[in-house]
């Protein structure tokens, strides 16, 4: 068996390991490339082996919160068949998610913030996330008989952001609060008739 590509894999999962956990908590545009190699105990050479510069690393990074979101989406729907339970199954993610690794907000929302250019590759990237999330909502949505899937889906997704938001701001208090809203949104709403 060659073995000779194992070194440069781990360097590579490692120099993506450290350079994602730094953009997180300080930022993209605060954390140069020289930190991200020192913190990851990894040589220039070997940077460049794997990703063209800083802003590939920024992808990648992106790249790999996108297959973690899918991945949970996946694992959802492993549990279960019935769409309305799927959909509970997704809240319940989302605040998980929030709660125990999104604790300073939306990676693809702060990477937006630091890259204002909608053309450029960063924000594609999160376009394409944010376009892929909203429509496996509606697909779950749309399964689970909703009437109007599209729209709430897009009021998910507008909850969620708010919750990566307020999570960072004002801590785990927001779960509750963002899975009821999220509830609210999924539940058949009951009309009543007065006086009749």
């Amino acid at each position: 068996m060659d073995t000779s590509t194992a070194p440069a894999s781990a360097a590579r999962e490692r120099l993506l390991t450290t350079a994602a956990d730094l953009f997180y908590r300080e930022g993209i545009h605060g954390v140069g490339v020289d930190r991200v190699l020192a913190d990851a105990n990894v040589t220039r050479a070997t940077m460049y082996r794997h990703f063209a510069g800083k802003e590939a690393l920024v992808a990648a990074y992106l790249d790999r919160e996108d297959a973690t979101i899918r991945g949970y989406f996946a694992a959802a729907g492993a549990q279960t068949d019935d769409p309305r339970e799927l959909l509970q199954l997704i809240i319940e993610g989302i605040a998980d998610d929030a709660e125990r690794y999104h604790t300073r907000g939306c990676p693809f929302i702060n990477a937006a913030a630091e890259y204002p250019d909608p053309e450029s590759d960063v924000r594609q990237i999160v376009a394409s996330h944010r376009a892929w999330f909203r429509g496996t909502l509606a697909e779950v949505l749309t399964a689970a008989g909703a009437s109007h899937p599209d729209d709430a889906a897009a009021v998910l997704v507008l909850l969620r952001d708010a919750m990566l938001v307020g999570n960072a701001l004002d801590g785990a208090s927001v779960r509750d609060a963002f899975v009821r809203a999220a509830e609210s949104v999924v539940e058949p709403v009951e009309t009543t008739t007065f006086g009749g």
